[in-house]
């Protein structure tokens, strides 16, 4: 019970970040500063109160709707601010208060920012993916879940294998297949989990969009020409990993000796 009343905590805190995200989902990708101004409606771009500000408690009271205008607050905002707050609090349980827990989560923050931006604008910010690849290279020397080689390795193999890729369906088909986007989201990825996280990743984000992909094809009756968005299917490997990756590579070993 105590337990469980100490992870609000870290879910206060997940949910104020994911308040930020939802700034940074908007304006990264518009160009605009991250810092100010402060907060507006959409739609009278009136400020938004800091008693109208405060996470999840704030849509809620106001049901949906600017206190200024009146105007409906998409859903989305509370979703991201619950989404983050979650994965913060199942990440102090798993790590505690730790160098490991603020380091996986600024990860995940910055996976969640890329997902929803990616699924919005089918595009994946540098300003996200370049500066967490070096973030996550640094932090290896001094973070003792991570290692500076295989941070490093990890980002080569992220990127390269993805690079490789896009050259190999260029040369093919005569026209790019795959985003840089989504080659250097891998290799921030790569930093943070290593070289083996990148295989998991690669692996689980393809499979997975593959199958999603055929279907939304299917049910929406679009060609293959349709553009799908990978970065949230990488992200969703890389979660897959990060919470599950020992597991899954002993199941795997345990299988192949078995085999």
């Amino acid at each position: 019970m105590v337990d469980s009343l100490i992870l609000i905590v870290p879910f206060v805190f997940g949910a104020a970040v994911g308040s930020f995200l939802n700034v940074c989902i908007h304006r990264i990708p518009l160009g605009l500063s991250i810092v100010s101004p402060a907060s507006r409606c959409p739609a009278c771009a009136r400020p938004i109160r800091y008693c109208d500000n405060i996470p999840i408690a704030s849509y809620m009271m106001l049901r949906g709707r600017c206190a200024s205008c009146g105007s409906p607050i998409s859903l989305i905002y509370p979703f991201i601010e619950i989404l983050t707050g979650l994965f913060a609090a199942s990440l102090f349980a798993r790590y505690g208060l730790s160098a490991d827990f603020f380091v996986y989560f600024a990860f995940v923050s910055a996976l969640i920012a890329v997902t929803f931006i990616d699924l919005k604008h089918q595009i994946i910010p540098d300003v996200i993916s370049i500066p967490g690849a070096v973030a996550g290279l640094a932090l290896s020397f001094f973070v003792p879940s991570m290692k500076a080689l295989n941070s490093l390795l990890g980002i080569i193999l992220g990127a390269g294998v993805l690079f490789a890729v896009a050259q190999a369906y260029y040369l093919f088909a005569g026209k790019a297949g795959m985003g840089g986007g989504d080659i250097k989201l891998l290799g921030m990825i790569g930093g943070f989990l290593g070289w083996k996280g990148v295989i998991v990743t690669l692996l689980i984000g393809s499979f997975s969009g593959a199958i999603i992909g055929s279907a939304f094809m299917f049910i929406f009756r679009k060609d293959a020409k349709y553009p799908i968005p990978f970065g949230p299917f990488l992200a969703a490997g890389a979660l897959v990993y990060l919470y599950f990756g020992k597991a899954l590579i002993g199941w795997y070993l345990m299988k192949a000796a078995g085999a």
